[in-house]
């Protein structure tokens, strides 16, 4: 009966800084900048300015969202942005090229150029994974080659064109919006929900932090994980492709690299939310946190008028102080642990 009392541990600021240190910090930040921005800008603190917020980091959002998944079992994704190019431009391409592929006598067009473009993107993840768990490729590495492929892709496909015609249903999804809300910010409140729902009440989600904090407990504990892992990585690929059709709908049109920036904006937001680098640690709410913490950055910025090029170089800052609280986290971590 003693057990408990013996083994119960005092209250350390250290232990819980390492346990809420990267939790707090984003959200810390968050608030600091909507102080910040509302003071210096009356255009920032409108109702409307919120939704542009929301709509600007919706599609970066999607993307993010498998990156998570990605980030928590302690592997990377380089590919995501290019994912979503290629995948843009590859619906764009089914829609105004059905003479390409004709099955049954039935032009590719409409749904069938969504399915078709579904099962490309699910094919992207599909090799991604192959090569990462089957093939034992760092994911570092596999995903900066399948990068280099999707650029390929989109370079492939477009040839310096730029493609305006998308299936009706990729145009009012990605462009539309109902009760003045934009779909994409419904798309990916949706996707966000699915997500948190997935980490936190089913069984593959712990999985996936048992894969992330500690990897060979977890394969001693009967857990599959080279499927975790090559199930995260195609989750990744069909969230980055989904972003895709919505984006370039958003945008209006496909062309290459039109999505370059995406990649450090989801990384960004999944590791300036708080999702420990190391794995196992955070989830889809950090995320949003990071989200809105890079929206309110970009958004803000804008409405101060500050330098294009100084707006570049803060935005580096940022990442960078989170990448040290994310490090520094886990020392302290360790440490406590000890």
């Amino acid at each position: 009966m003693s057990v408990t009392t013996e083994t119960a541990r005092p209250f350390s600021f250290g232990r819980f800084m390492a346990e809420q240190m990267r939790n707090i910090a984003p959200v810390f930040t968050l608030i600091v900048l909507v102080i910040f921005f509302a003071t210096q800008a009356e255009s920032f603190r409108t109702f409307d300015n919120f939704m542009n917020i929301l709509s600007q980091a919706s599609i970066t959002g999607i993307i993010a969202v498998g990156l998570t998944f990605v980030i928590l079992t302690a592997e990377i994704d380089l590919s995501v942005a290019a994912v979503a190019n290629a995948i843009g431009i590859l619906v764009a391409y089914f829609t105004i090229q059905p003479e390409y592929v004709n099955i049954a006598n039935i032009p590719v067009n409409g749904l069938i150029a969504i399915v078709l473009t579904l099962v490309a993107c699910f094919t992207i993840g599909l090799v991604t994974a192959f090569g990462v768990v089957g093939i034992g490729i760092p994911s570092f590495i596999m995903t900066l080659a399948m990068m280099q492929i999707a650029n390929g892709i989109s370079a492939m496909l477009v040839r310096g064109q730029i493609a305006y015609n998308f299936p009706d249903l990729i145009t009012a999804m990605g462009s539309g919006s109902i009760f003045g809300i934009k779909w994409t910010i419904i798309i990916c409140i949706v996707f966000m929900l699915v997500a948190h729902l997935v980490l936190t009440y089913t069984r593959f989600g712990r999985y996936v932090y048992m894969v992330g904090g500690n990897r060979e407990a977890a394969e001693y504990s009967g857990v599959n994980v080279k499927l975790i892992i090559a199930s995260v990585m195609i989750i990744g690929a069909m969230c980055s492709g989904i972003a895709g059709m919505l984006g370039v709908a958003y945008f209006g049109s496909a062309q290459q690299n039109q999505f370059d920036t995406y990649l450090l904006d989801a990384i960004a937001a999944v590791v300036v939310g708080g999702t420990s680098l190391f794995g196992g640690r955070g989830g889809i709410g950090n995320t949003i946190i990071g989200l809105l913490v890079l929206g309110v950055l970009n958004n803000g910025l804008d409405h101060i008028q500050i330098d294009s090029f100084l707006k570049i170089l803060i935005r580096g800052i940022i990442l960078l102080a989170a990448l040290v609280i994310n490090v520094y986290a886990q020392k302290l971590k360790e440490s406590a642990s000890d």
